[in-house]
């Protein structure tokens, strides 16, 4: 029995010793407290290291996709766009008509927040043949922001000239078909080739300076346009223009045109030519509006059709108003033209009247009626036209 006990004592012993040991074994230095301090020091700088070159990856990634690199990026500096207009002419005299007039797209690009791309390509008539019908480059410029309210442009462009030249989309204006004084008098669509400036001289005045090529015809001003396709660029021609926007719903505005030689070469000695425009166009808060336009060409000598001058104006008002889900509208519009060729004076007049409705507002539905009276010829023509137009 005692054997047992002093056994027991003897291995309770050895126990507490090795617990002792064990314990006193497992608390560390200072020396290796240290050690492991500055090991874990390293593996601290190594983190901070790993993690600042992780943010400058990311960093630079964003900088590359702000900076057009990036598939997403160049589609969000890119624009698309277009309109289209179809037209149905009953008329009085001669077979009716119908013709998917215009088909055009816009395609813009911006390089950056200061360089800009604007381009417009047309198909005229539904198709282009021998016989009728064009695919037209009627816009492709280059932009730059000199400064916040000054721009330098070059390239193919509309001239900054009247109403409809510059904004022509079918859903912009009144009637099935552009008004006549600028079709004919003012040509649009008109566009050159150049350079120039743009921009906003004060609060609500803007302005407009071209140096551009110019027409080449002896008969008259719509067939003069050469459109920049293997132009002769031998006689350069010059486009200002000033415009008043600063009461809301009001634009004011007046051009001069410059032509060095109208005919281009063609003639004997030079044919100098010089086109002026006015026109206001105001849209009340009410829905009521008003349109009205002047342009007058003068020339040193007689074109074979249109004379030495020409000019003419139109007066256009207006009502818009809700309708359903959408806005409709009803103007009138009286057009008069006139031509000095030789000796006669010869002079057309046009009242138009109709409506046009809006089921959204890129979108519109046309029907108007007109009568064409030839003061010289006296004979008078009507035309009862449907139109569709549409702009995104």
């Amino acid at each position: 029995m005692k054997l047992n006990i002093h056994l027991y004592q003897l291995v309770s012993y050895i126990a507490l010793s090795m617990l002792f040991v064990i314990s006193v074994k497992a608390a560390p230095t200072a020396e290796e407290m240290w050690q492991t301090i500055q090991e874990q020091q390293k593996v601290i700088e190594q983190l901070q290291q790993k993690l600042g070159e992780t943010a400058e990856e990311v960093e630079a990634t964003v900088e590359a996709i702000e900076s057009g690199v990036g598939g997403a990026s160049w589609a969000d500096k890119t624009q698309i766009g277009g309109y289209g207009e179809l037209h149905y002419n009953k008329k009085e005299a001669g077979n009716d008509e119908i013709d998917f007039h215009r088909f055009v797209l816009y395609f813009g690009h911006d390089f950056s927040d200061t360089i800009h791309f604007f381009s417009e390509l047309e198909l005229e008539h539904a198709l282009s043949d021998s016989n009728q019908g064009e695919v037209e480059l009627e816009q492709a410029w280059i932009e730059i922001d000199l400064s916040e309210n000054h721009r330098f442009r070059a390239g193919l462009d509309l001239l900054p000239i009247g109403l409809v030249n510059v904004t022509h989309e079918p859903n912009t204006f009144y009637g099935v078909e552009r008004n006549e004084v600028e079709k004919r008098i003012i040509p649009s669509t008109w566009w050159e080739a150049g350079f120039g400036m743009n921009g906003e001289m004060a609060p609500g005045v803007n302005y407009d300076f071209v140096l551009h090529s110019g027409m080449q015809t002896t008969t008259n001003i719509r067939s003069g346009r050469q459109k920049v396709a293997e132009a002769n660029a031998d006689h350069p021609a010059g486009t200002a223009r000033l415009r008043y926007t600063g009461v809301p719903g009001l634009e004011l505005s007046g051009s001069l045109h410059y032509q060095s030689d109208i005919e281009g070469g063609l003639g004997v000695g030079a044919n100098e030519a010089v086109l002026t425009t006015a026109h206001v166009d105001y849209k009340h808060s009410s829905g009521l509006g008003i349109r009205a336009l002047y342009a007058g060409w003068k020339m040193d000598r007689d074109l074979g059709t249109d004379g030495k001058s020409t000019d003419g104006w139109y007066i256009e008002p207006a009502y818009r108003f809700k309708a359903g889900n959408g806005e409709m509208g009803v103007f009138a519009r009286y057009e008069d033209m006139d031509r000095t060729a030789g000796t006669a004076r010869l002079e057309e007049e046009r009242w138009v009247a109709g409506v046009n409705y809006w089921p959204h507002p890129q979108v519109a539905f046309k029907l108007d009626f007109q009568t064409i009276e030839d003061a010289d010829a006296n004979t008078s023509t009507n035309t009862l036209a449907l139109g569709i137009g549409y702009q995104f």
